[in-house]
Order: C-alpha cells, then sequence, then structure tokens
C-alpha cells in the first residue's frame, strides 16, 4: 500500500515556515495543527455516509452525514496531540485516545507508560498520529497494540515522514494506510530525519 504524500502549494508554504528554527511555539503549534487538518480531508476522502433529509430556509433537502462516533483519533504522547486539534476542527464528535510512548536515547527504541483508547476501538475506523515517523518504532508500536484492541482499521498521519520509517511500518503492517505531507532525505546517526524539522514535541511545547 503506497504512502499517501500530500503535495499541493499552500502545505508547501506552510512546511517552510515550520522548518524554520526561528519560527516561535505560538506559530509552529499552528501550523501542526493546519496541516493537520489538510491530512484529515486526504484520510477521510472514504468516509461513509448516510443520506439525510434536511431544511434550508428555500425548502426540504437531500444532505449527507457522517457518522463522526465511527471514528478515534489517537495521538502519540506527547508530540501527537499537537495534531489532534486539526482533527477535532474536521471532526469534533470523533473519540479520543492515547498512546504514550518514550525513545530510549540509547537505543532509539520506543518504551510505554500510558496507554487508554476508547470502547468498542474494533468497530471504529482509527486514525494514528505522530508528527514524525522517523525510524516507524512508536508508530509500529502503537498500531500492535491498538490491533491487540481488535483494531482492524487504521490510517497513520504524520507531518514529515523518513524513507527508514515507512519502509519499517510497511513490513510490519502493510495494511495501514500513511498519510504525510512531506517524505525526507533520511535518517541521521541520531535517527533525526534530515532536512526534517527538529524534535516536534520540544517545539510544540516549549520546551527547548
Amino acid at each position: 500500500m503506497e504512502p499517501v504524500i500530500l503535495k499541493h502549494p499552500l502545505i508547501d508554504n506552510k512546511l517552510s515556515i515550520l522548518r524554520n528554527k526561528k519560527t516561535g511555539t505560538k506559530e509552529f503549534r499552528e501550523l501542526i495543527s493546519e496541516i493537520s487538518m489538510f491530512l484529515c480531508y486526504e484520510a477521510l476522502k472514504d468516509a461513509k455516509t448516510e443520506e439525510i433529509e434536511v431544511e434550508t430556509p428555500i425548502c426540504k433537502t437531500k444532505a449527507y452525514k457522517v457518522n463522526e462516533d465511527d471514528y478515534a483519533f489517537i495521538p502519540i504522547l506527547r508530540a501527537g496531540t499537537g495534531m489532534l486539534d486539526g482533527l477535532i476542527n474536521v471532526l469534533p464528535n470523533a473519540k479520543i485516545g492515547h498512546i504514550g510512548l518514550y525513545r530510549d536515547e540509547k537505543t532509539f527504541k520506543p518504551q510505554r507508560y500510558y496507554y487508554k483508547v476508547p470502547k468498542d476501538i474494533d468497530k471504529k475506523q482509527v486514525v494514528v498520529l505522530d508528527p514524525m515517523l522517523a525510524t516507524g518504532g512508536s508508530a509500529i508500536d502503537a498500531i500492535t497494540m491498538l490491533k491487540e484492541e481488535g483494531a482492524k482499521d487504521i490510517k497513520f498521519l504524520c507531518i514529515i515522514a523518513a524513507p527508514e520509517g515507512i519502509k519499517k511500518l510497511q513490513e510490519v503492517h502493510p495494511d495501514v494506510k500513511i498519510y504525510a505531507s512531506a517524505l525526507d532525505e533520511k535518517l541521521n546517526e541520531n535517527a533525526y530525519i534530515v532536512p526534517g524539522l527538529g524534535d516536534a514535541g520540544d517545539r510544540i511545547f516549549g520546551t527547548k
């Protein structure tokens, strides 16, 4: 399943500001949310709708409604929460879960510290959020946990992906479609994406 890399001048423009090390916390956070909204539009192009009748000021007409309860957004803590507002703007009544993982600075492997997801996760389309798909370790572990809960319909959204992360995630979870706003060059020796944008969590929350 080929990843979907969004190509649009407006997204490119936002990415140019996002990557700039001089961009401040407030603007960085807003851009993450805005790009996430674009990703959500693309990822949910296949959303199922039901026909309803509404009355406009002029007359009655057919309209089409998404059952928002069918969707669950699962950010990987902590950086994934920076993407959440963008998706909630699109589907405000979707259910929200959280998976807490951190990267061991020596092994680069993700460690779990928090896990809570909506009930009936097996009946929902699940959208996993993490701004950076670097080694793929956190995404793989989070998706594995969700599958263990019975989740079957899963998509992964990120702002920037590295080829190594895409390859590894596809090898372990070939059924999960990946959506990104940029595919970067590679990982460096510290497992950071090049050119990337630095540590997304630190820049979202202003911790460095």
